[in-house]
């Protein structure tokens, strides 16, 4: 028997908005979810990505609060009665957005709070007065700060994407928070796969919850046709190219396991003639917001984004995603393939895996429960090229006469006066200790060591254990971030000149205090 949104027990105005939006059955997660939360019980749900539990949980929330109403429109009797936390701004856009699109014809207000972008609009808006908060953790902890938001009459608390905010560090945030809360509410968490931190967290937060799961745990879905294109590693940026234009790709996300590989890839994928942007968390958000819109509209063909970026991506038939990058949580893999074949719509996940990969792609394929299928592209060698071995070089103006004054032999082989040993160690300590300085500003040609580029490729977005006080936007851009300084030593990051002393030549200032080295 086909089920339909009214006989779930939504309300008509739910259901006409629902209509609107051209949909007219419920999908699985949400046959089973939204009539338990009607009844006001915890739920702990968990789906495949792009199946609508965000419809989910909104559509009877919504209903809740409509029937719970007994306020006037004045800004002080209307407080906060509804709070949904998600770990990244995209997420929180995407939510809101549904929130307004299924609350349209309710007296219903709601309101969006995140960072990087400007704290006091979002002040003048919970002044205002609202039903509804969508906020990321930072930010929202921010406001708690400021003392411009109230928790204290929070009648359901909604966690989204409950496992990436403990992947990125929230747990504290996330306690700080439920610490701020009415201990008599409803608790909603929803989440794309369940794991044993999840179950952890629900056991001390949900009361008597509702088990929600309409997919075995860490599916992926079956919508999603997959393979593994072996490579070298030198030669996937080559490859990717390469499928983008023979294949005629209008619209492919790729992802990336650092922030500056996804800027350097998109950089180089735009050098060869294809639209590319990337999209991470250093980005400010008015940037993230333009390379988004301008994926959706199709201008960029091509966008390059981290796991935390990606996190609440929404793209209506998106049909290539590409791991350029193996990601080195198994999971992740299911929600990056989880943003194509959503909907009900079919997609392709494409996956660039070289030799050095082979054991993340083991530890997928054991996740997943079976083997993915493998092609070669010709053309594209699954081990790097050797390299080619030096030329001869002819000897320098003027050298053959200094080895036939010295009979022939080179002067470099000739006896040193006693010492010279100990000299040219002391001189290349003092070399390698001014090398080393972070303020060395070395102009030679000389690169930096395989430990030091080691340490500034592997630049993994992480988020800390608390982003609030952050509260104002950077200057990142859209196309490309300067690169940091790389030192000899292996250190990175941008120069803070206000902390130098005669130019950027020179060292830091040491410490007004305790007379050590100054930061850099």
């Amino acid at each position: 028997m086909t089920q339909s949104f009214a006989s779930l027990g939504l309300s008509a105005e739910l259901t006409r908005a629902v209509a609107d939006q051209g949909y007219t059955q419920p999908t699985p997660v949400q046959s089973q979810a939204i009539p338990v939360i009607l009844e006001g019980r915890d739920v702990l749900a968990g789906a495949q990505t792009g199946t609508g539990k965000t419809a989910g949980f909104t559509l009877p929330l919504l209903q809740r609060l409509v029937a719970q109403a007994g306020h006037s429109s004045s800004s002080a009797r209307r407080p906060v009665r509804a709070l949904i936390v998600t770990p990244t701004r995209e997420l929180a856009a995407q939510v809101e957005e549904s929130v307004r699109t299924y609350g349209k014809h309710m007296s219903l207000r709601s309101t969006l709070i995140y960072g990087g972008v400007g704290i006091n609009p979002q002040i003048e808006a919970l002044r205002r007065g609202v039903d509804i908060l969508v906020a990321t953790p930072g930010r929202l902890l921010d406001h708690v700060g400021q003392k411009t938001v109230d928790l204290s009459r929070v009648e359901i608390l909604v966690l989204d994407e409950a496992d990436r905010m403990l992947d990125m560090g929230f747990i504290r945030d996330i306690r700080r928070i439920l610490a701020l809360l009415p201990a008599k509410r409803q608790n909603l968490l929803f989440s794309a796969t369940f794991s044993d931190d999840i179950r952890k967290l629900a056991d001390g937060l949900l009361h008597a919850p509702v088990m929600v799961e309409v997919a075995r745990r860490n599916a992926e879905s079956e919508l999603v046709a997959q393979r593994i294109h072996p490579v070298a590693q030198d030669k996937k940026r080559h490859l990717l190219a390469h499928l983008v234009s023979s294949g005629d790709w209008r619209q492919v996300l790729v992802f990336t396991r650092t922030k500056h590989g996804a800027n350097r890839l998109a950089e180089q994928l735009c050098k060869t003639g294809i639209e590319a942007t990337a999209i991470h968390g250093n980005k400010s958000q008015p940037a993230r917001t333009r390379a988004l819109a301008g994926f959706k509209a199709g201008t960029v063909r091509v966008l390059v984004a981290t796991d935390i970026a990606a996190r609440g991506l929404d793209i209506e038939e998106l049909p290539h995603v590409v791991n350029f990058d193996l990601p080195h949580v198994p999971e992740d893999y299911v929600h990056r393939i989880g943003r194509t074949g959503r909907a009900g719509s079919t997609g392709e996940a494409i996956s660039l895996v070289s030799p050095e990969e082979q054991p993340l792609l083991v530890a997928i394929e054991k996740l997943l429960g079976r083997r993915l299928e493998r092609q070669v592209i010709e053309g594209y060698p699954i081990t790097a090229m050797p390299e080619q071995p030096r030329q001869a070089q002819a000897p320098k103006q003027g050298q053959n006469a200094a080895r036939r004054r010295d009979g022939g032999r080179d002067r470099s082989a000739q006896p040193q006066p006693a010492g010279g040993d100990r000299n040219r160690n002391q001189s290349r300590k003092r070399d390698n200790r001014r090398n080393a300085s972070p303020g060395h500003n070395s102009n030679d040609s000389r690169q930096p060591g395989p430990d030091a580029q080691q340490a500034y490729e592997h630049d993994e977005e992480r988020q800390p254990l608390s982003n609030a006080g952050q509260m104002f936007p950077s200057s990142a851009q859209v196309f490309g971030e300067p690169k940091p300084q790389r030192y000899a030593n292996g250190q990175r990051g941008q120069r803070n000149e206000r902390n130098t002393r005669g130019g950027p030549g020179r060292g830091p200032v040491p410490s007004l205090l305790g007379g050590g080295r100054g930061r850099s």
